[in-house]
């Protein structure tokens, strides 16, 4: 029973994460091990383990979201509208590191082509593995005293980052996780009624 305590206790303390710094309580090889067994222990469907994830630490943490910056600011003329913007950049860059999540659209069409009764279903499954990979590494990344927050600038980033890390053809980003030590705990968060949400029968 104390084991689904702690499971419930991680996934309450899994908030979306602003105030960031780039000093972890962990090493980076501690992080990189974490992501591993994510990768590693995440279902998916049909075994098709389809997410791909690239983790940037340092000047390529900051290189993304300088990339990320430049792409808003060609898309904003108005200065004074873009200083928001870059005050969120500039909070990202002050984490420690951002994890990618991407999905391998090869496997989708070998899953397809393998299974065409379920062609249409892949792509949302697939979709969903990701979710999965995203929520795993988050929730641990709680156990562990690191703050994240899920981003999600793509597409309008995805040729850049593609170009800048070389990412295979393949691959489609579907959201950027930034991570570090928390400054700022999250806020209260307001819940909408399980009875809404939720349906029992036959109890």
């Amino acid at each position: 029973m104390s084991n689904l305590k702690d499971l419930q206790q991680l996934a309450e303390k899994r908030r979306s994460i602003y105030a960031l710094s780039n000093e972890l309580p962990v090493s980076n090889d501690e992080i990189i091990k974490l992501v591993e067994h994510a990768v590693l222990h995440t279902p998916s469907s049909f075994n098709s383990q389809s997410t791909r994830i690239v983790v940037l630490f340092g000047d390529d943490h900051n290189k993304l979201w300088q990339i990320t910056e430049d792409t808003l600011r060609d898309m904003v003329d108005n200065e004074e509208q873009f200083a928001a913007t870059k005050q969120k950049m500039d909070g990202f860059k002050a984490g420690a590191g951002t994890i990618m999540f991407f999905e391998d659209h090869s496997v989708v069409r070998d899953m397809q082509a393998a299974a065409p009764l379920y062609a249409d279903k892949f792509p949302i499954w697939a979709h969903q593995t990701n979710a999965m990979h995203q929520y795993a590494i988050w929730t641990a990344l709680a156990s562990i005293n690191v703050g994240a927050s899920l981003q999600h600038y793509n597409p309008i980033i995805d040729k850049k980052v593609a170009e800048e890390w070389n990412i295979d053809e393949h691959w489609e980003l579907n959201a950027q996780m930034v991570f570090g030590a928390i400054k700022q705990p999250a806020g209260d968060k307001a819940f909408k009624p399980v009875e809404d949400r939720m349906q029992v029968f036959g109890k």
